[in-house]
């Protein structure tokens, strides 16, 4: 249950982050106002912050999300993972390292590939200066850098809301009801905004780190 219990906390940050802006300018303008303020509707029962709280019911919301391609989504971050690994694979074999060494890949601020793991410096700096050459791996490892943590995301909210029941707002925030819109780039810009939008801290909390890495090991 630790999953879930992290995921609906984070998830509750995210929606409490954006509902923070139209809060502050409805007590902002309510202030203005001479005449006495509305009384308070009693929260429902049923109220869940973990719902999207809008007029389309949190059944339609859910019904939208679960229509989802998930499986289109893993198929096209599969093919990136698939050369990503390969070519990784070849350069242990081309420099001589044991196929079982475990190595982790990510980019510095500059975009630039960065190795690290249990290799001799000499061959991790050549291995490392090799992949900064090869556009196909540096395209390869930038998609993804942004499509597999948003796949992450959507396929953990939807297989928490199958076995739990448990709707996540930011998810239903993300998808359109048109689901032409919803292919895996428009998610990954939805989300992305999103992240951008609630700051650092609830990033963190959602436990997504904010610079991608790739851990390797041939034999996994």
């Amino acid at each position: 249950m630790s999953l879930l219990t992290s995921l609906i906390k984070a998830s509750t940050q995210f929606q409490t982050a954006l509902e923070k802006r139209p809060e502050a300018a409805g007590e902002k303008q309510a202030g203005k106002t001479s005449g006495p303020a509305a009384p308070e509707q009693p929260a429902s029962p049923t109220d869940d912050r973990f719902t999207r709280s809008t007029l389309e019911s949190p059944d339609l919301a859910t019904l939208k999300s679960r229509k989802l391609s998930v499986t289109d989504y893993k198929q096209t971050v599969g093919q990136d993972l698939a050369f990503v690994r390969e070519t990784l694979r070849h350069k242990l074999a081309e420099y001589g390292m044991h196929p079982a060494t475990s190595i982790n890949v990510a980019r510095d601020d500059s975009g630039n590939i960065q190795l690290d793991g249990k290799l001799p410096e000499a061959k991790r700096a050549q291995i490392e200066q090799d992949l900064n050459h090869n556009k196909g791996f540096r395209e390869a490892f930038s998609r993804l850098s942004v499509n597999e943590p948003t796949l992450h995301f959507v396929d953990n909210a939807l297989k928490l809301n199958r076995a739990y029941g448990v709707n996540n707002s930011l998810l239903d925030t993300m998808v359109s009801d048109n689901q032409q819109f919803n292919g895996l780039q428009d998610l990954v810009h939805r989300y992305d905004t999103l992240r951008k939008s609630v700051g650092a801290e609830q990033v963190e909390a959602a436990g997504q780190r904010k610079h991608y890495a790739f851990s390797f090991n041939t034999r996994a």
